[in-house]
């Protein structure tokens, strides 16, 4: 009598980590564990890279010289040291790994209140940045469109969102990252030929003859709002870190090799990467039209026509390539959801459903408001600035404890303050975008 409870409650326990293990290797995230070193350096490359390069001369006309230069090294440096926390909080406890960022959350700061932290921001900055780039592609299909047929009846924005989205309406059901691998190589490979195309044709512009490097906005309050506005959209800047962990957990991890040295790797080449496509960018960009550089460089660039046309067209696909990384987390998000907390059946067709749902839904939101600019440092601000500069600190602060006073304990303040600043300046400044452009839009014009 009493063998057989044993007996029972054991077979129960097996057939339950059986369960787990078969929803594991069916969620997006923990399917697929075989990855290089090399996938996480394009994967990183394409999270990191956003469309938001082609930004950054304009948000350096709205900091100037001095600080723009500063403000852009600053979050170089400091986002590649919450990365490397990020990359090496993954597997610090022996035998379990963190695979996703709210798993790290909640280890250090308890079950509840860890997913209560971690999940809302994540979720604003991976939705957010997929619709962000469901309007990003669009526009540079339509810039696309525009340039090679100057002379064609123009088509709405609204359409060309549509064109965008129905790339995603087939690549969204590739089941994990390592079945992206492919997309997100190209799309690292498009960010590095954009970038290049948009510095090389500013030098081959020259220096404009009525460059001025002044502050463009009339009155005090203008600059400061604007300069506001330029952090978060420099935050935006460097965003990978919502996906870190879910690119890392692709890589295999055993206790001789672990998953931190290959990811380390990558993330160091990705960062370098990144740096050859930002700065260049910024400054040449800016050097050479001075505070008349548009939101978008591309557009100062008018001329030669194809090669314009060509930048344009590799940001759409490089776009392609970031939507689905910053998707994958989400539909791992929604999956777990469905099949462990309402006891779905891990399917085709329940994938086919959430999946296709998501896209339409950033569909629909890209095209009910698609003002770029003022949305990327709202978002920036409000869930960047915590993910990528400062909730990584607090982890380690919580989770290692260092002594106070000490280098790391001085390093991690550091950042946390300077998160902080980000995080409740750069909103104010999108926000007031977002109002001066939404007086003259129209809906669905």
């Amino acid at each position: 009598m009493f063998d057989g409870n044993v007996v029972l409650t054991f077979d129960t326990i097996e057939e339950k980590l059986a369960r787990q293990k078969e929803i594991d290797e069916w969620l997006p995230i923990t399917s697929a564990r075989n990855a290089k070193w090399w996938y996480s350096a394009f994967h990183n490359v394409t999270a990191m890279v956003g469309a938001g390069v082609l930004g950054l001369p304009y948000a350096m006309a709205e900091l100037g010289w001095g600080p723009g230069v500063a403000i852009l090294v600053l979050s170089w440096v400091i986002t590649l040291y919450t990365l490397w926390q990020m990359v090496e909080m993954h597997g610090m406890v022996p035998g379990r790994r963190f695979d996703r960022y709210h798993e790290l959350g909640q280890y250090a700061f308890g079950e509840k209140l860890g997913l209560y932290i971690v999940v809302p921001q994540q979720l604003i900055v991976e939705v957010g940045v997929c619709i962000v780039y469901m309007v990003t592609g669009g526009t540079s299909l339509k810039k696309f469109h525009d340039t090679v047929c100057s002379t064609c009846k123009s088509i709405k924005l609204t359409y060309f969102i549509m064109i965008f989205a129905s790339a995603h309406f087939v690549l969204s059901h590739l089941p994990n990252f390592n079945a992206i691998s492919g997309v997100s190589l190209a799309a690292a490979v498009m960010s590095l030929s954009y970038s290049t195309i948009a510095w090389a044709a500013s030098v081959h512009k020259g220096v404009q003859p009525d460059v001025q490097y002044g502050y463009k906005a009339k009155s005090t309050s203008g600059t400061v709002f604007n300069f506001f506005s330029a952090l978060g959209d420099v935050a935006f800047a460097y965003a990978g870190h919502n996906v870190v962990l879910e690119i890392q957990a692709t890589i295999p991890s055993t206790p001789e090799k672990p998953s931190k040295g290959p990811m380390w790797r990558g993330v160091v080449v990705a960062y370098i990467i990144v740096a050859l496509c930002y700065f260049p960018v910024a400054l040449i960009g800016y050097w050479m039209f001075g505070n008349a550089v548009k939101d978008n460089i591309l557009i100062s660039l008018e001329k030669p026509a194809w090669l314009i046309a060509m930048a344009n067209m590799f940001v759409v696909i490089h776009v392609i390539g970031s939507y689905q990384i910053y998707a994958m987390p989400v539909f791992d998000m929604m999956e777990t959801l469905l099949v462990k907390k309402l006891h779905f059946k891990p399917s085709r067709t329940l994938r086919f459903i959430t999946r296709n749902l998501y896209v339409a839904l950033t569909m629909f939101i890209g095209i009910t408001f698609p003002f770029f600019g003022g949305l990327l440092s709202f978002f920036g601000g409000f869930a960047f600035a915590p993910t990528t500069y400062f909730l990584p600190c607090i982890m380690w602060l919580a989770i290692y404890k260092p002594k106070r006073f000490s280098l790391s304990w001085w390093t991690n303040w550091i950042c946390i303050i300077a998160g902080v600043f980000l995080m409740v300046l750069s909103p104010i400044g999108g926000l007031r975008q977002i109002i001066i452009q939404a007086k003259t839009y129209k809906f669905y014009s």
